[in-house]
C-alpha cells in the first residue's frame, strides 16, 4: 500500500514538474498555451482582454482602453516612464470597488477607462512607457503589460500656449449651474448671494412663477372687498408673508431634492399631486366667480375675527398658505441657479450656505410679487361694478394655472384645446362686460379706451379662434416643429447607454443624451425649440443623439442612471468626448435657448 501510495506521489510531482517547466519557459500567465489547469478557450489573450489605443493631440496623449466584459485592470498598477520626455502627473478616474481575496478592496476599471497626459517637452524620438496590469473575474491574473506610445515633438513653448487655451476653453464651456456651484466655493459670501438674488429675479419672469401672480392679485383683490380699506402697508405685509410661504418652500424643497435626490422632483410632478392641485385652483377660481363664498363656521369666524383685531390685520396664515402651496407649484421647475445651489449641498454637504443661497434666489423670484402686491391697493379700484369684473378677470387666471400644470403630462392636442378654449371664455366675457359698461353706464362715450378694449378683445378672439382651427387642421409647418431634428436613440440602460457611446467613439464622433421626462416642461421647450433650430443641429453635426425616458422616474433602470450620474433635476442633457468621457461640467440641466444652448455645444466640441 506504502508502495502505490509512493509511486501515485512521484507521477504526480513528475506531472507538475513537467507543466512547471513548460510554463516557465513559455510564461506562466499566457493563457493560450495549454497546461494542466487551463483551458485554450476559457480566457482571451491580454491584448483582446485589454484593447489598447492611443493618439496625440498636441501635447496631450490621448489613452483608451476597451476592457471585455468579465476583466479588470488595478488601478495602482498604472505606471508611467519616458526615456527623455517630460509629462505632468497623470490623474486617473476614481474607478470602483473590488474585493480581492488577498489583497483587500482594490480600485479597478471595468467596461473601458479614458484617460489624458500632459507632454510638456518631447522631441520626435521620445517614447512613453505605460504598464498596466489586470485579471479575469474567473480567477486568471495577467502579468504586467507594457505599451511603448512614440511621441510627436512638442516644445515647451507650445505645451504652455496649449495649455493656457485649454484652461480658457474650459472655463468658458464651463455650465452655468457649475460656475454658481464655484461661486458659492468661494469667500465672497455677500457676492454670491446677490447673485443668486439676481438670478432668482430673471427666473420670476419664466413660466414656472406665471401661476404666483393670479393667486396673489386674488388675494389682494378679495382683501380689498371688505369694509376695511386696503391700505398699501397692508397690501406690502400681505405680500411680504405670500412670498416668505413662497420663498421658505422653495428653499426647503431645494435641500430636500439635494440630499435625497431628484425624485422628489417626479414626485411634485406625479399626475395626482397635479390633479389634486388643478382641483384647488379650480375650486378657488370659481369663488373668484361668486358660485360660492369660503366661509368657516360662525363660531370660528368669530374666534378669528377676535384674533384678527387684536393683531390689527388679516387672514395672514391664510395668506402664507397659499404662498406655501404657490412654492409647491414653482419648485419642479429646475434651473441653472437652482442646480447650482443643489450641486454645491449634495458635493460639500453645507446645508447651510446652500440654503442662504436658494433663499437669497427665491426672494429675488418674489420681488416682482412684492411690488405687484405692495400696489394693489392703489391701482385696484374702489369697490363696485368694476371690482366684479376685476374678480372675474382674476378667477380666469386662476383657471389658467391648472392648464400649465396638467400639459406637463397631457398630449399637446388636449393642453391647446384647454387653452383655446380658456381664451375664447374669456375673450366673450370681455366682450359682453366692455358693451354693458357702454350701454349701461349713464353719460358714458365710446372713445379711445373703449377703442383699445375693443381691439384687445379682438385680437383675442382672433388668436383663440386660429389655436381652434389649428387642432382642427394642422398645418405641416407645426408638424415640422416636432420632426424638424434628427431622431433620439432610446437608451433603457446604463449598459446600453454605455454600448452606444463607445460605438459613437468608434465611428469618431461624439454622444449627446437627453434626460427626459413627459412631466417636464422645459424637456418639451427644448423638444420644441432649441433641438430644431438649425445653429444647434450644425453645432451637433459630429454627435450621436442619444434619450433616455426618466417619466418613471423610481424605476429600477431609470434609479440606476439617476445615482450613477448623480442627477438633480430635469431636464439634464450629458455630453460625452470621444474618448467616452461625459463631461460632467459642461452639463446642461435646465432650459436653454437655441442660441445659448449652440454657443455652449461650441464651446465643448
Amino acid at each position: 500500500m506504502k508502495n502505490l501510495i509512493s509511486l501515485a506521489l512521484v507521477l504526480f510531482t513528475l506531472c507538475l514538474f513537467t507543466t512547471v517547466k513548460a510554463q516557465t519557459e513559455n510564461s506562466i500567465f499566457d493563457v493560450s498555451n495549454t497546461s494542466l489547469f487551463s483551458n485554450d478557450n476559457e480566457f482571451l489573450k491580454v491584448d483582446d482582454a485589454f484593447v489598447f489605443n492611443f493618439y496625440q493631440n498636441g501635447n496631450k496623449i490621448e489613452i483608451n482602453f476597451d476592457i471585455a466584459e468579465g476583466y479588470y485592470l488595478y488601478r495602482h498598477q498604472f505606471k508611467f516612464k519616458s526615456n527623455h520626455a517630460v509629462f505632468s502627473s497623470v490623474a486617473l478616474p476614481t474607478g470602483i470597488d473590488h474585493e480581492d481575496e488577498f489583497f483587500g478592496v482594490q480600485k479597478v476599471f471595468t467596461e473601458s477607462l479614458a484617460f489624458s497626459i500632459d507632454i510638456e517637452q518631447a522631441s520626435a524620438n521620445d517614447s512613453l512607457k505605460i504598464t498596466y496590469q489586470g485579471c479575469a473575474e474567473k480567477g486568471l491574473c495577467y502579468p504586467p503589460t507594457s505599451k511603448v506610445v512614440q511621441l510627436s515633438e512638442v516644445k515647451l513653448a507650445d505645451a504652455n500656449e496649449q495649455a493656457v487655451t485649454e484652461a480658457a476653453s474650459n472655463a468658458a464651456s464651463k455650465s452655468e449651474q457649475h460656475q454658481l456651484s464655484d461661486m458659492l466655493k468661494q469667500e465672497s459670501l455677500l457676492l454670491t448671494l446677490i447673485a443668486f438674488f439676481v438670478g432668482g429675479l430673471l427666473l420670476s419672469f419664466t413660466p414656472c412663477v406665471f401661476p404666483m401672480y393670479p393667486i396673489l392679485t386674488g388675494i389682494i383683490v378679495g382683501q380689498g372687498e371688505k369694509k376695511t380699506p386696503l391700505t398699501t402697508k397692508k397690501a406690502f405685509t400681505l405680500s411680504f408673508i405670500y412670498v416668505q410661504g413662497m420663498a421658505v418652500t422653495y428653499t426647503l424643497l431645494g435641500i430636500v431634492v439635494a440630499l435625497a435626490g431628484a425624485k422628489f422632483q417626479a414626485a411634485f410632478q406625479h399626475p395626482i399631486v397635479l390633479i389634486s392641485l388643478s382641483i384647488l385652483f379650480i375650486f378657488l377660481a370659481l369663488s373668484m366667480f361668486g358660485v360660492f363664498n369660503l366661509a368657516l363656521p360662525a363660531s370660528w369666524q368669530n374666534k378669528l375675527n377676535n384674533m384678527s383685531n387684536q393683531q390689527k390685520g388679516g387672514s395672514y396664515l391664510g395668506v402664507l398658505t397659499m404662498g406655501v402651496i404657490s412654492g409647491l407649484v414653482a419648485s419642479p421647475c429646475t434651473t441653472a441657479p437652482l442646480t447650482g445651489a443643489l450641486l454645491y449641498i449634495s458635493q460639500t454637504g453645507d446645508v447651510t450656505l446652500g440654503a442662504s443661497a436658494l433663499y437669497a434666489l427665491s426672494l429675488g423670484m418674489g420681488l416682482p410679487l412684492l411690488i405687484l402686491g405692495s400696489s394693489g391697493g392703489k391701482l385696484l379700484p374702489k369697490a363696485g361694478p368694476w371690482m366684479n369684473i376685476i374678480k372675474n378677470i382674476f378667477g380666469l387666471l386662476l383657471l389658467a394655472v391648472p392648464i400649465f400644470l396638467l400639459e406637463r403630462f397631457l398630449p399637446e392636442v388636449a393642453s391647446q384645446a384647454m387653452w383655446a378654449a380658456l381664451i375664447l371664455i374669456s375673450a366673450s366675457y370681455f366682450y359682453i362686460a366692455n358693451q354693458n359698461h357702454a350701454t349701461q353706464t349713464p353719460g358714458y362715450k365710446r372713445g379711445f379706451w373703449y377703442g383699445v378694449r375693443s381691439l384687445i378683445i379682438f385680437l383675442m378672439l382672433v388668436f383663440g379662434g386660429n389655436l381652434v382651427y389649428q387642432l382642427v387642421f394642422p398645418n405641416q409647418n407645426s408638424s415640422a416643429n416636432h420632426d424638424g431634428h434628427p431622431s433620439f436613440k432610446q437608451v433603457i440602460s446604463l449598459s446600453e447607454l454605455n454600448a452606444e457611446v463607445a460605438t459613437a467613439n468608434k465611428q469618431g464622433k461624439t454622444v449627446m443624451v437627453d434626460l427626459y421626462a413627459d412631466w417636464c416642461i422645459a424637456c418639451k421647450e427644448f423638444e420644441k425649440y432649441t433641438f430644431v433650430d438649425k445653429k444647434v443641429q450644425q453645432a451637433l453635426s459630429n454627435t450621436v443623439w442619444l434619450q433616455v425616458d426618466m417619466t418613471e422616474f423610481d424605476s429600477a433602470t431609470n434609479t440606476e442612471f439617476v445615482q450613477h450620474f448623480n442627477i438633480l433635476g430635469l431636464p439634464s442633457i450629458l455630453f460625452f468626448d470621444l474618448q467616452g468621457n461625459e463631461l460632467s461640467k459642461q452639463r446642461t440641466t435646465g432650459f436653454m435657448n437655441a442660441e445659448e444652448f449652440s454657443q455652449h455645444v461650441e464651446s465643448i466640441f
